[in-house]
């Protein structure tokens, strides 16, 4: 007799799921570079909890596209490197961001790791709508954990470039850059892009 296969209901199914799953707080950093190896999704860690960062907009990918463009172009030609967002900064045991930008001046440093990279000598994050305070406080915080020397803010809501280099265990403005200006890196000599430009990327 022919067995017939029987499918389990979708809620069965995410029921099984979140069994199988570890709870917040309980996963492991194993855990978590695992999952996100087999995932599209945006995801950050800290001490066992995992943060799902939202689906980037269409003005949000526009905007980083043209900053891409303008490191890589800076860069390249100095041996440095820069990624998209998806490459994870261990900020520390216990501790991962996905900077949208991340920048090493030599791409020989041995800190550019294959799964993660083990610092950074700039970041940049374009604000978020959902929760602007996630780059504006929590990031700022964590990235001086990390001992990166210098974070750039990019913020599409108030058309503002706010760049931050790292003195002793926190942050100080080098400035807040508007349009008709140019933001500088301190960190990337030579470098400096217009706030303008970045913001009326298509």
């Amino acid at each position: 007799m022919a067995t017939v296969a029987v499918r389990p209901s979708e809620r069965n199914y995410k029921d099984l799921l979140l069994e199988l799953l570890p709870e917040q707080g309980y996963w492991s950093e194993d855990e978590y570079l695992d999952l996100i190896e087999q995932s599209r999704r945006l995801v950050e860690y800290t001490d066992g909890y995992l943060e799902f960062l939202p689906m980037p907009t269409d003005r949000h990918q526009a905007i980083l596209a043209f900053l891409f463009e303008i490191f890589r172009k800076f860069l390249e030609p100095r041996n440095g490197k820069v990624h998209f967002a998806g490459i994870r900064l261990r900020v520390r045991k216990g501790k991962y961001r996905e900077p949208d930008l991340i920048v090493l001046k030599d791409a020989k440093d041995p800190r550019r790791q294959d799964r993660f990279w083990l610092g950074a000598d700039v970041v940049v994050e374009v604000v978020s709508a959902d929760n602007p305070k996630r780059d504006l406080r929590d990031k700022k915080r964590d990235y001086a954990e990390a001992r990166v020397p210098e974070y750039w803010i990019v913020n599409p809501l108030d058309r503002t470039i706010t760049v931050l280099v790292l003195a002793g265990s926190r942050y100080k403005k080098l400035g807040t850059f508007r349009d008709g200006e140019e933001a500088p890196s301190k960190e990337l000599d030579g470098l400096t892009i217009a706030v303008s430009d970045v913001f009326n990327a298509n």
